[in-house]
């Protein structure tokens, strides 16, 4: 039935009446036109949205979502929790990311809560400084803020239509048919068919392990992550603060007028056992750094419990011709699903982000009559998406590799040479270069 993708979402009392809003139209994907589901807006009297599920309500799930909506094109997006995932501390957004968030016409309305960095200082961990930048200096156009993750989902999801986001919707099983739909189970038993699918759904991602992609590789070591908040304001300046020392590191970095984020990032040979409990996390956090600067461990206790966590840092290298391809037939992978990457370069959130405006140009062009059918627009998001990701989570992984020595005389040489006298900023942040127009929906022009 034409209605089968979303009508087991809502109540039994609607779904006639949401029958009479489905219209179906040919849309090419392969060698032949099949049909999409379309829901028709009875307000405007304009073009269909083509129905697409997301699966994931996180930043990749939600900026794509809010990017094809952008584009003139409806989706559906399925969140296995009960309500959007606020919780954790923050994420460092470097002017990649940015571009895509202008392009979305949300990043006016974040910048005004988030202050915007300007520069880094790196130091030892008996406190001296071994070298400052200015973001600016190196490039005129950088633009870094740290941004609160739940603030950011919230601002993504209140530019999607109501129902859009359809919570307690944790996915089960993936099948697809004979004519290349997509079956998907819901825990609950809801059958939803698709046409097209796009998988959000994070580094433990069903879509991804349907795919035939291996778990995401633990690379030895963990993070310890908060944000502190200082009710009467918080005292310090506007830069990314890094302290190295031996097989361990940690940063901060002010969010807002009253919070901070701050890390630690230590070696393990395991990932050890699961602790939620925040008094313990607390104390095995100020443990590792109770020999440096006061200023980190008064962050610790100025950390709200519900912010505080500890998690082990993972990647995927998607080696050519090893790693399966981002898509497989009408179903594809944005972000964290794909291409989970340390978080050494920051630029986990901001890939997540680029992926989203890529592909949903892409599939918008395909869905509307362009030269490309789904699935070809999907191979050729792979394609270019691939050679931006791959080289970025190799090269995350191995600055944390470099980063966290253990070795006495290797990290002298990094703390007396190394970091000093030959490190450059510019050259390290070629990577956010990345430009994106804004997207509006053409057939309302």
């Amino acid at each position: 039935m034409a209605t089968s993708l979303l009508l087991p979402i809502f109540p039994p009392s609607h779904r006639q009446s949401l029958t009479r809003r489905y219209r179906r139209f040919p849309v090419r994907t392969g060698s032949k036109p099949v049909c999409l589901t379309v829901t028709r807006a009875l307000t405007n009297g304009g073009d269909g949205e083509e129905s697409v599920v997301i699966v994931g309500a996180g930043i990749g799930g939600l900026a794509t979502a809010v990017s094809l909506h952008r584009l003139g094109v409806r989706s559906v997006v399925l969140e296995q929790a009960e309500s959007l995932r606020t919780g954790g501390t923050s994420l460092t957004l470097f002017k990649n990311g940015w571009r895509v968030l202008d392009a979305i016409s949300v990043g006016p309305q974040l910048r005004t809560q988030f202050l915007e960095i300007e520069g880094m200082v790196v130091k030892n961990g008996d406190g001296r400084e071994l070298r400052s930048f200015t973001f600016k200096d190196e490039d005129q156009s950088q633009e870094v803020r740290a941004v609160e993750r739940r603030v950011l989902l919230e601002t993504l999801a209140n530019q999607l239509p109501p129902e859009t986001i359809k919570f307690s919707s944790k996915l089960k099983t993936i099948q697809s048919n004979a004519n290349g739909d997509t079956q998907l189970e819901l825990e609950d038993g809801s059958q939803l068919l698709a046409k097209i699918v796009i998988g959000c759904d994070g580094i433990r991602s069903k879509v991804a392990t349907w795919m035939g992609f291996s778990e995401p590789k633990y690379v030895g070591h963990c993070a310890f992550r908060g944000l502190g908040f200082y009710p009467e304001g918080q005292p310090f300046q506007k830069k990314v603060n890094y302290i190295y020392g031996r097989g361990l590191r940690a940063g901060y970095v002010p969010v807002s007028s009253t919070k901070v984020y701050w890390f630690i990032c230590f070696n393990s040979p395991s990932l050890g056992p699961k602790i939620t409990d925040p008094a313990i996390l607390k104390r095995q956090a100020k443990e590792l750094v109770r020999t440096w600067p006061k200023d980190l461990q008064d962050l610790i206790d100025l950390t709200p419990d519900e912010t505080i966590s500890r998690t082990p840092l993972v990647d995927r290298w998607l080696w050519p011709g090893v790693a399966p391809p981002a898509s497989k037939g009408r179903v594809v992978l944005v972000g964290d699903a794909w291409h989970p990457m340390t978080p050494n370069l920051g630029q986990g959130a901001c890939c997540a982000l680029e992926d989203s405006v890529v592909l949903a140009n892409k599939l918008a062009c395909a869905i509307n009559g362009g030269s490309e059918s789904v699935e070809e627009a999907m191979e050729s998001y792979g394609s270019e998406r691939w050679s931006r990701a791959f080289p970025l989570t190799v090269r995350a992984n191995l600055v944390g590799a470099l980063l966290q020595w253990e070795n006495p005389l290797v990290c002298s040489v990094r703390d007396n040479v190394v970091i000093p006298k030959l490190v450059r900023l510019g050259p390290m942040l070629e990577h956010t270069n990345f430009e994106c127009e804004p997207l509006y929906d053409s057939s309302k022009t």
